[in-house]
């Protein structure tokens, strides 16, 4: 087998990433045709194509789909290697391409990422902010911060911390339609719901006196992004199940108000994801790190204003 260039791989991956090889070529600061003849040199060492080329775009081949995966992965573990060298020195450097939930990614994450890169101003920030299941191989990210413990064994994380979620609603919506007294009372309220693919959480989990307890609420108003959930209750459109991450600003602005304290709403965990070990590098552990501390004042804020 013909020698590969690794500059050569980096274009294949970005082709496949942009699924065209201009605006691969522009990513990658090079001419259209340089990039086009490092994609044919790979090609012609592997003895096959690893793209279906039409008149619109590319798409991998069958043979693309199986090469790409373990060569990304060679390359990130490469990339990694370098990265923990440096990080040896003492100089913490690299891209961070990180998924983010819509709402605690907005609202929350992305001003603390502000204040992290002004600290090391070496490492970049390459955001993708959905609330869809992440899928390593199909999404440009090497990393995730997500609700729920991962369910894949494959899969290498950080827990965060534990988050607490809240019943909430605005003062205004309280005022027109009341507070409700008891758990029954909820059953008269408009729920605001979150929506992922085809199901629509309208269902929730509480727990009073240790005991699980299950609501199913009626509203009109579902969304499949957390931010315009929140948005809805801070407007007064109903009562909503969110996490004391996400609202805890409009707490302690008195934006929100939490419904039921004697009902907590199933608690969930933040975690930081990543598809392997070696994908840990130091510039992760930076930020895994600054999480960890910005996650623990956020909820200590909250316990001390009696919130929980």
């Amino acid at each position: 087998m013909k020698i590969m260039l690794l500059d050569d791989l980096n274009v294949v991956i970005k082709v496949a990433e942009f699924r065209n090889i201009t605006a691969a070529a522009t990513h990658l600061n090079m001419r259209t045709a340089t990039a086009s003849a490092a994609l044919k040199r790979v090609e012609q060492a592997l003895g096959t194509e690893l793209f279906v080329r039409t008149t619109r775009s590319l798409r991998l081949s069958s043979a693309g789909e199986r090469f790409l995966p373990t060569c990304q992965e060679a390359m990130s573990m490469l990339a990694n290697a370098k990265q923990n060298l440096k990080g040896d020195t003492g100089v913490i450097e690299g891209e961070l391409r990180l998924g983010l939930s819509s709402d605690l990614g907005r609202n929350v994450i992305t001003p603390w990422l502000d204040e992290f890169m002004d600290e090391h101003k070496k490492i970049s920030v390459k955001l993708n902010l959905n609330d869809s299941n992440v899928d390593f191989y199909r999404d440009p990210i090497d990393l995730a911060l997500r609700y729920g413990s991962p369910d894949d064994a494959s899969i290498y994380g950080f827990k965060i911390c534990d988050v607490p979620r809240l019943l909430v609603a605005s003062p205004s919506y309280i005022s027109t339609h009341g507070d409700p007294k008891n758990f029954d009372d909820l059953q008269a309220h408009n729920g605001l719901f979150y929506q992922l693919y085809d199901k629509v959480y309208n269902e929730w989990e509480f727990v009073h006196d240790g005991k699980p307890l299950k609501i199913k609420m009626q509203g009109n108003r579902t969304a499949n992004d957390g931010e315009i959930v929140r948005r809805w209750a801070v407007a007064g459109k109903g009562v909503a199940v969110k996490s004391s991450l996400d609202t805890c600003n409009d707490i302690l602005n008195g934006r929100l108000i939490t419904l039921l304290p004697e009902y907590q709403p199933k608690p969930t965990q933040l975690w930081l994801i990543c598809p392997s070990r070696q994908s840990i590098t130091p510039a992760v552990r930076l930020l895994r790190d600054m999480l960890k501390a910005r996650c623990a004042e956020y909820l200590a804020q909250l316990k001390e204003a009696g919130v929980f």
